[in-house]
């Protein structure tokens, strides 16, 4: 039955919340992949449905969710909606969580808390068909494939946000937010800045090849080892040298793999990584001197390299006017208190960066970690598991952001 927008809000969610706890730990026992996400989309459509909320689903190949709630003046039917975002998929990692609800998906699990976004969007789904009193039109996207799948861009493409007859549903969407679970910041507290908040994300592979021989005599061979941890090396100079002191960029290599036997020098060394940054201008620039010294350094080694660069996830960008609602309406429903702004982006990627070239849009990130825990697992590791305990005040900001953003 429909309440009054006057009533508690919070009331509501309490109400939910036991149902939404069984709900989350369920999609945390059941984790999927990118784009292998057909059982976490059954279960959203059955709760759409459950509500008799009208969605659109097989957007972003197959498994992504659009829905849509108009508001309840018919006056507002054409406003350009709000939207909130949620993403669903997993991570191939093995838990270690021991949890009674732990992953019975071998080799995968929500060790990032997609499990607990797409159930606070599922909450807040709850609570605003409750209302008597929404406003705004409110688009809810649940997203495949957020873990290097980039279902960000396709439910894009797909048209999630441009409206009815154009892929979506309702009036086209003219803000959208959303959020991640947050380890460092503290439960109960949302954070958020305006501009970067995280990093473009580039990923490379680079084969070096030089000439093999014995181990015994490398004057006769071309040592793509040695001219591999040369290249590695030099690398560094990109953040410390290349990237200005009040810019931020990161360099990583995370694998090398060469040769079969100790006495035998290789015809090629490989080495992969990824690069991070913070703006358009940093990107290509860092882009260039890579490939600059990487060409160089074999060169001088007698060797050449193959260089595999791909161009993931753009800068999650902020918009000032968003983010400055996101303050507002956060302030005002969690109190100041709870709310922060984030001194520094951080340097991971979020494919939500793709919603933000198309509409304002402003992404936060909501505290996991408990008042007196001296430790709580990190995302991507594999003891971590969502805190239930979060999800209130996840929700109670989406409803807020949905009839106030």
């Amino acid at each position: 039955m429909p309440t009054t927008q006057a009533s508690d809000v919070r009331s509501l969610i309490r109400q939910e919340l036991e149902a939404l706890v069984a709900i989350r730990r369920d999609l945390h026992e059941n984790p999927e992949l990118h784009f292998e996400e057909r059982r976490t989309t059954q279960v959203v459509q059955r709760e759409l449905t459950a509500l008799g909320i009208p969605f659109r689903a097989g957007l972003a190949r197959g498994t992504g969710v659009v829905a849509h709630l108009a508001p309840t003046d018919a006056a507002n039917v054409a406003k350009p909606a709000i939207a909130l975002r949620a993403d669903m998929d997993a991570l191939p990692i093995v838990e270690k969580t021991g949890r009674a609800y732990a992953s019975r998906n071998p080799g995968v699990m929500h060790a990032c808390g997609h499990d607990g976004h797409t159930t606070i969007l599922l909450g807040a789904a709850r609570v605003l068909a409750k209302l008597d009193q929404r406003p705004n039109p409110v688009t809810l996207i649940f997203q495949p494939a957020e873990e290097g799948g980039g279902g960000g861009d396709l439910m894009c493409k797909d048209g999630a946000l441009l409206g009815e007859g154009m892929g979506g549903l309702g009036p086209a969407v003219a803000r959208i937010y959303g959020l991640h679970g947050w380890p460092s910041v503290p439960l109960g507290m949302v954070t958020t800045r305006t501009g970067p908040l995280l990093a473009a994300v580039d990923d490379f592979k680079v084969e070096v090849r030089g000439v093999g021989g014995h181990a015994a005599y490398p004057h006769l061979a071309k040592d793509p080892i040695v001219a591999a941890a040369h290249c590695i090396t030099a690398l560094q100079t990109v953040v410390s040298r290349h990237t200005g002191p009040h810019d931020s960029s990161v360099l990583t290599v995370g694998q090398i793999y060469a040769g079969t036997a100790n006495n035998i020098i290789p015809e090629s060394a490989t080495f992969i990584g990824t690069v991070r940054t913070l703006t358009p201008k940093l990107r290509a620039s860092v882009k260039q001197r890579f490939f600059e010294i990487v060409a160089a350094t074999a060169q001088a080694f007698g060797c050449s390299a193959a260089i595999d660069w791909h161009e993931s996830y753009p800068v999650t960008m902020n918009d000032d006017h968003a983010t400055a609602r996101f303050f507002e309406v956060a302030k005002k429903t969690l109190g100041s208190g709870r709310v922060r702004i984030a001194e520094y982006p951080t340097m991971g990627g979020e494919d939500f960066s793709y919603y933000a070239q198309h509409v304002p849009a402003c992404f936060y990130l909501l505290g996991l970690r408990p008042e007196h825990a001296a430790n709580f697992p990190g995302l991507h590791q594999p003891d971590f598991d969502f805190n239930d305990d979060a999800m209130e005040t996840g929700i109670e900001m989406m409803v807020a952001l949905a009839l106030g953003g």
